[in-house]
């Protein structure tokens, strides 16, 4: 990673990972929480440096694992999580850094605060080990809200991560499991805390809540942070998954995504940066989306706050003699060697821009001396072409490169698993077993040839796992099976293999719009989107939308309107389209205006207020759903019909009388939009890099209810 002023000196961090549970009837035990916890402790000891005697581990192995995980580490009972927490907030000194992550079960219970919450309301936090026992405690938001004042009224720079659900339901499955629980906890429970005297407990969450309870959303943990940074696994509606990735060992969704972002990425990240990429990463498997809360724009595992970016270094440069006619010889570079290599996620095809010696403001494009692309790739460092010279300063060893962007990977790896005989959920009768081989080699044989899929090998994680269900059907597991795909495929039935295959390249094509971002781009801070309410609204009535209650959790009812507002706030014309990427798998085009068009150019501070009627599809059998607002801002005129898509369930359309753009963003639109039968231009990636075009995303999550 990019050299990071020493912080680990005044780090601390307190780790608490719950595989095993106490026999109860509510909370199952888990196998992915430890190895979370493991997980983010060689990235703070290894990567960071942090020593050992900063790093605070609570854990619980689960002993029926089979390879199962040794620990010395004190057990995460109630009493030793709040002990834990007195000790790091009396040692640690105003200014210094206390990281709390926590994986394992979030639990559900009648409050035992009514004068805060009300009668018949929850309470909701941290589920310890030892909450089987008959005077076993829950560690609740309450409580856990005045265990973060504390520390930040102490001057504490906070940071707290919780893998966990909000609200949940049983585990599914030998792979995949959901930490949460079956039902909220009714049962009585010792009210004194080891936190606080009840009057100090009640103050702090009204003077976290400005003394207002509806402020907080029911089925969140916490009032808004304003002195740290929350990432929480899921919205409060929403299910926090750990699963077997590759088909391996289990982890948490939100823990496992997070540290390969923080371990694969070259230069500094902001909260805000690392929640979009680890979100995107989850989204793509699973219907969880990360909540992100406080001080977003503070660097991960740092006190700076702002736009600045970390870089890497330029170790060795190769220059090369040039004559040009009617001049003298002189030296011009043509490789520059970088500090970043595999183990920071790179890979051939990515390209930097190089600033001189010293920058440290890396936003003015100006000052850029040039463009150049990775080309070979080393355990700790890459070799790269200058592409594009863009002043005639000097590049010398110690110039700093930023990452403008990574090549966009088309192409997804796809598994084919194979189950054993047996009743469960994840087996198969014997007379179905019999036939599972054939019909994933007819699945095998599909993919020969695709543009868009390939077979993972044993080292690669899967994008997509095919499987033969308990009736002879096929399905396609992202995390969990995918539901309501109808008709059923029958493995009897010839065609079978080529429609799964097809579905398959439907969904590659849906992740990879989702995943569409050019995070560094300067519009990203000129073009203003939100998501607005007004209750009851109804055409005709007057527009006076407010913004919604909880803006980090936009719950709509179907049938309802809401506003989306979009502004751009550069002294530029942008070109505005809006994509909705439906809880169907499907992708439409929003009309902002009439008549409707395939963009809108928005003028120099023009704003637009959009009424939009939100709605449950009626093929969707469930009462909630999820839909992503994605909203592009471009400074070139595309085409962004190469980004529709039908349900999952219907044929696509072919695009073959579509404009393709010449600009390298036209290239990506056209290449993620490419025909079934034709497959990407490309298979491998189409890099799009920030210096030939200008151009950014923003979106935003709905959650809608019936």
């Amino acid at each position: 990673m990019a050299d990071q002023p020493d912080r680990t000196l005044n780090f601390y961090a307190l780790l608490i990972g719950i595989d095993y549970y106490l026999p109860n009837r509510l909370y199952k035990s888990l196998k992915g929480a430890v190895r979370d916890i493991n997980l983010v402790a060689s990235y703070l000891s290894e990567t960071l440096k942090v020593p050992s005697e900063r790093i605070f581990k609570l854990t619980s192995p689960n002993p029926e694992v089979a390879q199962t995980i040794e620990t010395k580490d004190p057990e995460p009972t109630y009493e030793n999580i709040v002990a834990k927490f007195h000790v790091i907030t009396e040692i640690a000194q105003p200014g210094e850094q206390v990281y709390i992550h926590y994986s394992g079960h979030g639990g559900r219970t009648t409050t035992i605060y009514p004068e805060l919450k009300g009668n018949d309301q929850l309470d909701e936090g941290i589920v310890p080990i030892d909450v089987g026992n008959e005077s076993g405690r829950y560690l609740r938001d309450v409580e856990l809200a005045t265990l973060l004042k504390r520390m930040t009224d102490k001057g504490l720079i906070v940071t707290l991560v919780l893998d966990s659900c909000h609200s949940g339901e049983a585990t599914r499955g030998d792979d995949v499991a959901i930490r949460g629980p079956g039902e909220t906890d009714t049962a009585l429970r010792d009210s004194e805390s080891l936190v606080a005297q009840r009057q100090e407990l009640i103050a702090n969450w009204h003077a976290l809540t400005d003394g207002i309870p509806a402020s907080i959303t029911p089925g969140q943990w916490l009032p808004q942070p304003r002195d740290y940074v929350l990432l929480a696994a899921c919205r409060p509606s929403e299910y926090a998954y750990e699963y077997a990735v590759s088909g391996k060992e289990r982890h948490g969704a939100l823990t496992y995504w997070m540290i390969d972002t923080l371990t694969s990425s070259p230069s500094g990240l902001t909260y805000k940066t690392l929640h979009d990429r680890v979100s995107a990463k989850i989204q793509s498997k699973f219907p969880q989306r990360p909540m992100l809360v406080g001080e977003s724009d503070r660097f991960v595992f740092g006190v700076e706050r702002g736009s600045l970016q970390y870089a890497v270094n330029v170790l060795e440069v190769i220059e090369e003699e040039v004559t040009e006619a009617d001049s003298e010889p002189k030296k011009v570079v043509k490789q520059v060697r970088l500090n970043a290599g595999m183990a920071n996620g790179l890979s051939p095809g990515y390209r930097f821009a190089i600033y001189a010696f010293g920058t440290t403001d890396f936003t003015q494009k100006n000052q850029q001396l040039a463009i150049v692309e990775i080309t070979k790739v080393g355990a700790s460092d890459a070799w790269a072409d200058v592409i594009e010279v863009l002043r005639q300063d000097k590049i010398d060893q110690g110039s700093q490169a930023v990452m403008l962007s990574a090549p966009v990977d088309l192409v997804r790896g796809v598994r084919l698993f194979k189950k054993e005989v047996g009743e469960k959920d994840n087996e198969l009768p014997q007379v179905i077993k019999d036939k599972q081989d054939n019909a994933l080699s007819a699945v095998e044989e599909a993919l020969a040839g695709n543009g868009w899929l390939k077979l993972a090998d044993a080292q690669q994680k899967e994008d997509y796992l095919v499987a033969v269900n308990q009736l002879g059907e096929y399905e396609i597991c992202v995390g969990t099976p995918i539901k309501n795909l109808l008709p059923a495929l029958k493995i009897e039935h010839s065609e079978a293999p080529q429609q799964v295959v097809q579905r398959l390249v439907h969904l590659a094509k849906y992740q990879a719009i989702q995943e569409l971002s050019n995070q560094f781009s300067e519009l990203t801070n000129q073009l203003e989107v939100e998501l607005l309410t007004q209750p009851n609204w109804l055409p005709g009535m007057p527009k006076k939308p407010q913004p919604f209650p909880d803006p980090t959790n936009l719950v709509v009812k179907s049938g309802e309107y809401a506003f989306l507002r979009i502004k751009n706030t550069s002294s530029q014309v942008l070109n505005v389209a809006v994509l909705d990427l439906e809880s169907n798998w499907a992708v439409s085009r929003i009309q902002l205006q009439i008549p409707e068009a395939i963009f809108y150019p928005f003028n120099p501070n023009q704003e637009m207020l959009i009424p939009l009627a939100i709605n449950l599809q009626d093929t969707v059998k469930y009462s909630k759903g999820a839909e992503t607002l994605k909203v592009f801002a471009t400074v070139r005129q595309n085409d962004f019909r190469w980004l529709e898509l039908p349900s999952l369930d219907e044929e696509i359309a072919s695009k073959a009388g579509l404009q393709r753009d010449p600009d390298p963003l036209g290239i990506l639109l056209t290449a993620v939009g490419a025909d079934v039968d034709d497959g990407p231009p490309t298979r491998a990636a189409v890099p799009i890099f920030d210096p030939s075009q200008e151009w950014t995303t923003k979106e935003i999550q709905i959650s809608i209810l019936r």
